[in-house]
């Protein structure tokens, strides 16, 4: 006979209460979406990084040392950081031990290039030394088997180079390799590298296609090679440390050099035509500030709306032209940060935003003692007295040429300015390492553009800036060059352009004392500060630590009236756009904004910066710069970038424009480095801006604009905030002296933000697009990202499930006590 045990069975509530107790439990441990914040500036790379260790050498042991490439796929032209640790220090002196050459390299073989692929040897040279150059001996390194110097053979199937100094494809100005990278006293170093792509450099062919035509792209890669040196010669003799003159003479191509290399591969983006032949083209033209972002969407807009859009970059201006004279005959979509000025009786035009971001000042500046600056802090005040080329050297000079009477009595150059040492004391002695002998202005883009007229009005918005604009000296005793008074620099609210009045010229520096030839050259203050292209290539000048200026008189040159750059001691800073810094690893400058706060453009604070505009007085649906209204962390120069089209185009253009919109403001705005994604130095679009764009999308499409749509509620434009933050916002660290336009220079600085308005917004992730990508989106109507809601909503839920589970629990336990007290 079988006995059934009789075992009470489990009671419903007691299942219903641990069930609670475990989902509580599994709630607090589900992880939460990602809450980046990643813009712009501090932004980074998706996780490509790549470490190798060096070898055992002949003569020199690198197997300590370990360097790290911090991105290798997805590549594009842009900076790459490269840092090492476990290598000897670098002995002082130039050339003469334990440092690290750095170049790109073309090649197909997947064990990495041979040295006729790299680009290598015009960075300058050491007397009576081949370090620098593509010449081999086997005088000089017994491994060697060439007897003359190792060609370049570039990728494009072109002739290979003549002579170990053959400028035919890489020259002086715009070689990317890096000659002598020095090891600090730790053992580590670290550097930005510039890889081109083949659109920059088609000698390398970095992401061009080569697969046979029909078959599926495949994108050349390219290689990043180190060659670390030790304290040893090919031949086996030593680097004599207490003798300066006792240097490294062979090139990292010799044969024994070359054979310690570690290559690194890497994997660009394509840089092909990326659209199908056949497919309708459409014209898009603007805003610089919105060329990186275009430029990612533009393969994927190709394979989802059918069409290929292209970009010009031409400026706002000449995009608001365009727009106001579109026909069904000439369709244009143009990207804008004023508005379009909208006629009676003209057709209507939509302004969707599209993109935030922002101008920055991108520096490089090193000294041979302390290595390079890695933090600055720039009021209003001494950006115009750079732009105004009030420092003596940023005026033409020579060695034997007398100071000039319109800025006699200034600092030689901003490190020597009491104001910059002040803000900056860190680098107080920064000049007493050797002057610099580069770049001692500021580097500012060609033309007009709505991105010139938001630094000016950032200056003017300023007590300090202003009265120096208008001639009155600064508390040192500082004043304006003269030849910039009477331009209207501290009250026209319209400049758009950077003007260099300055008509001085002298001999070229080292031809004073020349004898015996005629017609020695001069030079002027735009051969001592040129132009930039455009903010793009004030970034590139920058990360090369080239300004390009030709001041330099040299005998020895063939043409002996050549002017060119003195090598080393490289001092660079230029306006640039933050997206240009985030993709070359740019240092930016802190700038003080209307409370007095130093901040950069981050993801957080450009969105700040958005918060604190106002609609423009042109334009309601168009938020207007306003660096005035900058305070709390807002970042001064943050501007909003817009897609403008009219309604009287062709309804096939108008939709194919409306569906670009769709896409940027839609997918378009999730960070990242692939195709179709936003760019670092971007910060996502608030989700209220997100919106407008689609109504302006809908109104395109639709050929129409609702009757109010240029005049929406003024409470609430294109549903952005018009108040911005508080009115009260924090002024803390202001002196009595100035208004609220600036701060003395001894204001609140750094990074505390505790006065921050409160309804400046913050970036985060926000939901599925429409297009079902997700998206990162910022919220600029309150102070969590949807992240952090979902991470208060976890913790709720935790506590009311617990409380649940306890209560289950509790039920029971009563229930079983009040049972045992009954008699």
């Amino acid at each position: 006979m079988t006995t059934t045990l009789n075992r009470p069975r489990p009671r419903p509530r007691v299942f219903v209460a641990v069930g609670s107790l475990v989902a509580a439990v599994l709630v607090a441990l589900l992880p939460l979406p990602p809450t980046s914040s990643a813009v712009a500036v501090d932004g980074g790379a998706e996780d490509s990084a790549v470490t190798q260790t060096g070898k055992k050498g002949k003569y020199d042991d690198f197997s300590d040392l370990r360097v790290t490439v911090d991105q290798t796929k997805d590549l594009r032209g842009q900076g790459v950081r490269v840092s090492w640790e476990g290598g000897a220090p670098t002995t002082p002196g130039s050339a003469r031990g334990n440092y690290l050459q750095i170049m790109q390299c073309w090649g197909d073989d997947p064990d990495g290039p041979d040295r006729e692929q790299c680009v290598f040897g015009a960075g300058g040279v050491l007397p009576g030394s081949s370090t620098y150059s593509r010449a081999v001996s086997s005088g000089a390194d017994p491994a060697e088997t060439r007897s003359d110097f190792v060609p370049f053979r570039p990728a494009n199937g072109e002739a290979p180079t003549a002579e170990a100094f053959d400028n035919t494809y890489f020259g002086p100005l715009d070689t990317n390799e890096q000659n002598f990278n020095r090891t600090f006293a730790n053992g580590t170093g670290e550097v930005e590298f510039e890889v081109q792509d083949g659109i920059q450099a088609d000698y390398l062919g970095c992401g061009v296609n080569t697969a046979p035509a029909g078959n599926t792209p495949t994108p050349r890669p390219c290689w990043l090679v180190v060659v670390p040196r030790g304290t040893h010669k090919p031949t086996g003799d030593e680097v004599d440390p207490d003798n300066v003159s006792s240097t490294l003479t062979t090139s990292p191509l010799s044969a024994t050099d070359w054979s310690q290399r570690m290559a690194f591969r890497l994997d660009f983006l394509p840089v092909d035509n990326f659209c199908p032949e056949g497919r309708a083209e459409r014209p898009v033209t603007g805003s610089e500030l919105a060329a990186d972002a275009v430029s990612s969407w533009q393969p994927k807009l190709c394979s989802s709306t059918d069409t290929a859009f292209s970009y010009d970059p031409a400026g706002e201006e000449s995009a608001r032209i365009g727009v106001s004279s579109t026909t069904t005959d000439a369709p244009l979509l143009g990207v804008t940060v004023d508005p379009v000025t909208q006629v009676a009786g003209q057709p209507d035009v939509v302004h969707a935003p599209v993109a935030v971001s922002g101008l920055a000042i991108g520096f490089f500046i090193e000294s041979p003692v302390r290595g390079a600056m890695p933090e600055l802090k720039l009021t209003p005040r001494l950006v115009a007295k750079m732009l105004t080329h009030s420092y003596v050297r940023t005026v033409p000079w020579n060695n034997g040429s007398p100071t000039p009477e319109h800025v006699k009595g200034n600092p030689q150059s901003y490190f020597d300015d009491p104001e910059f040492k002040e803000l900056n004391p860190e680098f107080a002695e920064f000049a007493n390492d050797g002057q610099p002998s580069a770049q001692l202005s500021l580097m500012v883009p060609t033309g007009n553009s709505d991105t010139t007229r938001l630094l000016w009005n950032w200056l003017q918005s300023d007590s300090e800036a202003r009265d120096f604009l208008s001639g009155k000296p600064d508390p040192w005793g500082m004043r304006m060059n003269s030849y910039f008074q009477g331009l209207g620099l501290d009250e026209d609210t319209s400049l758009s352009d950077f003007p260099k009045n300055d008509p001085t010229t002298v001999l070229g520096v080292g031809a004073e004392e020349a004898t015996g030839i005629e017609d020695l050259p001069t030079y002027g203050i735009t051969a001592l500060d040129p132009f930039t292209d455009d903010l793009h290539d004030g970034a590139l000048r920058t990360r090369r630590g080239n300004n390009n200026n030709k001041v330099l008189y040299d005998p020895t040159s063939v043409n002996r009236t050549e002017l060119k750059n003195l090598p080393g001691k490289r001092t660079v800073m230029a306006v640039v756009d933050a997206v240009s810094a985030e993709r070359y690893g740019l240092s930016t400058a802190a700038l003080r904004n209307a409370a007095g706060q130093f901040v950069k453009p981050t993801t957080d604070t450009l969105l700040k910066g958005v918060a604190a505009m106002q609609p423009s007085p042109d334009n309601a649906g168009v938020l207007k710069p306003d660096p005035a209204r900058a305070k709390g962390q807002a970042y001064p120069l943050t501007a909003v970038t817009y897609a403008a089209a009219s309604v009287n185009q062709g309804a096939t253009d108008r939709k194919a424009y409306a569906d670009f919109i769709r896409f940027a403001a839609g997918p378009g705005q999730t960070p990242g480095l692939s195709a179709g994604e936003l760019p670092y130095g971007y910060a996502p679009l608030p989700a209220d801006l997100r919106e407008q764009a689609e109504t302006a999308a809908d109104d395109l499409e639709r050929g129409a604009v609702p009757d109010d749509g240029d005049d929406p509620d003024p409470d609430d434009p294109g549903g952005v905030d018009s108040g911005g933050p508080a009115s009260g916002g924090d002024t803390a660290g202001t002196s009595s002296g100035t208004d609220a336009g600036g701060v003395s220079s001894g204001g609140e600085s750094g990074g505390d933000n505790t006065n921050a308005s409160a309804s400046e917004s913050s970036a985060g992730n926000g939901s599925a697009s429409a297009a079902g990508a997700q998206q990162n989106v910022a919220d600029a109507k309150t102070g969590f990202t949807p992240g952090e809601v979902l991470g208060i909503i976890r913790w709720v839920l935790l506590v009311v499930l617990f409380l649940g589970g306890a209560a289950g629990l509790a039920g029971p336990i009563m229930l079983r006590l009040s049972q045992r007290r009954t008699p």
